[in-house]
């Protein structure tokens, strides 16, 4: 039985070469191509439109799996958070929507994707946005301090998804809110597959079951749960679960 240590050590070592290489994930040559046992990755294709193109080359990895930017009503003066941030295209958007008044956070454990994104930042010239080094099990923020929490394509590769979920309720201000896009499981995931290091990174392995999902978020103390887009994803093979990305909304 793998770590919740094992699977962070593997994310870790995927999305490190992603910031170094830009090559994703949840492409061709992630998961499962030569092992008939194993399941593929999904193919993300959700790419951002009316976007600057400097941004968009510079920070956009192909990783998403929805647009939580869409939903989040993120308002001038707002503190944002966006979790798993990566090389930061989501915390540029937030921070162009909060204003000169606001502050956009990114959080991410991957060393390689800070540098990717301060850099990002310094070329871009964003000067209300900040990365932050940290777990979303974990994370070093102060209780009561954000209005919005946005995350994509991310909590999937958490182990401990209830203790991540707690955190956000945790730095969320009352009334504060979250969106959330991310992959969950229709079916049953084996467990051959939820040992598999390689489909945890490709955001196969770690889908928790959407009705599981949607309950963790319930205990945690959110309300006004609502699930604002869903679309299922055709994997290569026939297996016998399904994966659909869902991005969701609710209130502290």
């Amino acid at each position: 039985m793998m770590t919740n240590e094992e699977v962070k050590n593997a994310v870790k070592e995927t999305y490190g070469k992603i910031a170094v290489e830009k090559t994703s994930c949840c492409g061709p040559n992630c998961g499962s191509e030569t092992d008939d046992s194993q399941v593929p990755s999904v193919m993300m294709n959700d790419r951002y439109t009316d976007v600057d193109e400097k941004m968009v080359e510079a920070a956009d990895l192909g990783l998403g799996c929805g647009m939580p930017t869409a939903y989040a009503d993120m308002q001038e003066g707002m503190t944002i958070l966006d979790l798993g941030s990566g090389a930061g295209i989501d915390v540029f958007l937030a921070a162009e929507k909060v204003g000169p008044t606001g502050k956009a956070i990114g959080l991410d454990m991957t060393d390689e994707m800070l540098e990717r994104a301060n850099r990002n930042k310094d070329k871009l010239g964003i000067a209300n946005a900040e990365f932050l080094k940290g777990e979303i099990e974990n994370m070093p923020i102060e209780s009561d301090n954000v209005d919005r929490i946005i995350s994509n394509c991310v909590i999937n590769l958490v182990p401990d998804k209830r203790k991540a979920f707690a955190e956000m309720y945790r730095v969320l201000k009352e009334g504060g809110k979250f969106t959330v896009s991310d992959i969950v499981s229709i079916g049953t995931i084996p467990e051959e597959t939820r040992k598999d290091m390689d489909l945890w990174a490709g955001c196969v392995a770690g889908a928790a079951d959407k009705n599981e999902y949607l309950q963790i978020v319930r205990e945690a103390g959110f309300k006004d749960l609502v699930v604002v887009a869903e679309k299922p994803y055709h994997l290569e093979k026939n297996i016998s679960f399904g994966l659909v990305s869902i991005t969701l909304a609710a209130t502290k």
